[in-house]
């Protein structure tokens, strides 16, 4: 072995401890009231002046976004008591300019329902107010598992 390719080990018996704040130092220099109460004032005009982000209805928490997953939530699994949103099976919405594209799955390819599922889903989410059409990307990878369920789903199904 050369010897640039070497590992080198030292051995430290100690080291200097860092030095400690001390509260002298804090009043070498301190702050008037005036001063403080300034500072408090600027922090607060600051934070009263920001103003939360605007959120884009299409988007995830908007008004359309959220229609759109609570029509979801009114479909049911006929062989399992949860809603398709819950159990896992709906991987992705997306909504642009009132078109909304929904892509899930099911439980497994031979589910009875394999034809009706998606057929229902765009006809719910096409009855969206605002949602002008609706597709469905019905996909097997990655494949459904009991890992995609909500907690609620898992309590509804006893197995949490």
């Amino acid at each position: 072995m050369s010897e640039d390719r070497m590992i080198k080990v030292e051995e430290v018996t100690s080291v200097d401890a860092p030095p400690k704040a001390r509260v002298a130092d804090a009043e070498s220099a301190p702050e008037t009231m005036s001063a403080k109460l300034e500072r408090k004032r600027d922090y607060l005009a600051g934070f009263l002046a920001e103003k939360p982000a605007a959120v884009d209805p299409h988007g995830v928490g908007g008004d359309l976004y959220e229609a759109v997953v609570n029509a979801l939530k009114d479909i049911y699994d006929p062989e399992i008591p949860v809603n398709i949103y819950d159990l896992g099976l709906i991987y992705n919405v997306e909504i642009d300019e009132g078109h909304a594209v929904v892509t899930m799955t099911l439980t497994t390819p031979h589910c009875p329902v394999a034809e009706s599922m998606p057929a229902e889903v765009e006809l719910r989410v096409g009855a969206v107010p605002g949602v002008g059409d609706a597709e469905v990307n019905l996909v097997w990878d990655p494949p459904w598992s009991p890992a995609n369920m909500s907690d609620e789903a898992r309590l509804e199904l006893g197995m949490l």
